[in-house]
């Protein structure tokens, strides 16, 4: 009996032992809520563009930015001019780059921006372009539009709706290479068609109530104009206002990009006969992804060395989509 009451004391004094174990262990080892915790940072992702107060951006390429970062965890921030200033943009990309974060998407307007690019791929920063290439510089990859094919397949449009002959203006962003790789396909086209002489290459510098003014100007100088087409996506509302207050009786062709609800509107109205649109979300939420796996893909080349090539691809065309009144609606359901 006695030696059963030991036994009793004894697992008595082990639980009590227990208990104050783990008290103890509580108030040592838990953290102290008045001390700053630390955590891991996320990776951060910089977009950096121009024009990035202009409805096109804010509806499409910085909520697909913002996506991209939401689904892998990481920051995605936004840096540049909300008007259309290359000076600005490039000082926005020496900002980013002195926050070393882990890549950059850049808009790559012009090739003046490959100085500072090159500067960040100098210091270990993948840089991806979208929208357009900065092709003399050392980025990485591209993901985007291509302009050349932009300026085809507006010519090819313009060439049906003209019936081949007349005049025709056109009109984008000066200096621009976008535009000037438009352009260039626009040439392409109109070129195999003598009754068809363009009058001139204007530069709306992205601003509807300049592109107004030229086609005013235009129409008063050649008041036999057949057509406008224009190559940022302001053009086309500037196009229809010029003609809408200086020459509503004439039936005068326009195509235009991008398709923005104001521009499909347009097209709606009959103001505006083609809309040449880019997939702007689609570059901008794949070159965040791309920038993503060259950080952290395993995927390797048999047998090829490391460091020698990116996993991922060179240059990729996300496409464009033609919009007329005969599939307006079908494509866009919602518009109003």
């Amino acid at each position: 009996m006695k030696r059963l009451d030991k036994n009793k004391l004894l697992l008595y004094l082990l639980v009590v032992c227990f208990i104050i174990i783990a008290v103890l262990s509580y108030f040592l080892i838990r953290p102290d809520m008045n001390s700053p915790q630390t955590s891991t940072p996320k990776e951060e992702y910089i977009w950096v563009s121009t024009m990035t107060g202009d409805p096109m951006f804010t509806e499409n390429d910085i909520p697909a930015f913002r996506k991209f970062g939401e689904e892998k965890n990481v920051t995605a921030t936004i840096m540049g001019p909300k008007e259309y200033d290359i000076t600005g943009q490039i000082e926005a990309l020496e900002e980013a780059i002195a926050r070393k974060p882990a890549g950059i998407l850049v808009l790559g307007m012009e090739q003046s921006l490959a100085p500072t690019i090159n500067k960040a791929i100098q210091k270990g920063i993948p840089v991806i372009t979208v929208d357009s290439d900065v092709q003399s510089s050392a980025r990485i990859a591209f993901v985007g539009s291509n302009w050349y094919d932009i300026g085809v397949a507006q010519a090819e449009s313009m060439v049906k709706l003209i019936g081949g002959q007349g005049k025709i203006a056109i009109m984008g962003i000066g200096g621009a290479d976008t535009t000037e790789a438009a352009f260039e396909g626009y040439y392409s086209v109109i070129d195999n068609y003598p009754d068809i002489t363009i009058v001139g290459e204007y530069d709306d510098m992205a601003n509807p109530d300049e592109s107004a003014r030229i086609t005013a100007q235009v129409l008063e100088i050649y008041p036999d104009i057949a057509g406008f087409s224009g190559f940022n996506n302001n053009s086309a509302r500037g196009i229809a206002q010029g003609i809408r207050e200086h020459a509503p009786e004439k039936d005068i062709k326009v195509t235009a990009m991008d398709i923005e609800p104001a521009n499909l509107k347009l097209v709606d109205s009959e103001e505006v006969d083609v809309i040449i649109g880019q997939k702007r979300a689609l570059f901008t939420y794949y070159g965040g992804n791309f920038l993503y796996d060259i950080n952290h893909s395993s995927l390797t080349i048999k047998d090829l060395a490391e460091g020698i090539t990116e996993v991922i691809p060179e240059k990729t065309y996300t496409g464009l989509i033609k919009v007329d009144r005969s599939n307006l609606h079908t494509y866009f359901p919602n518009l109003k």
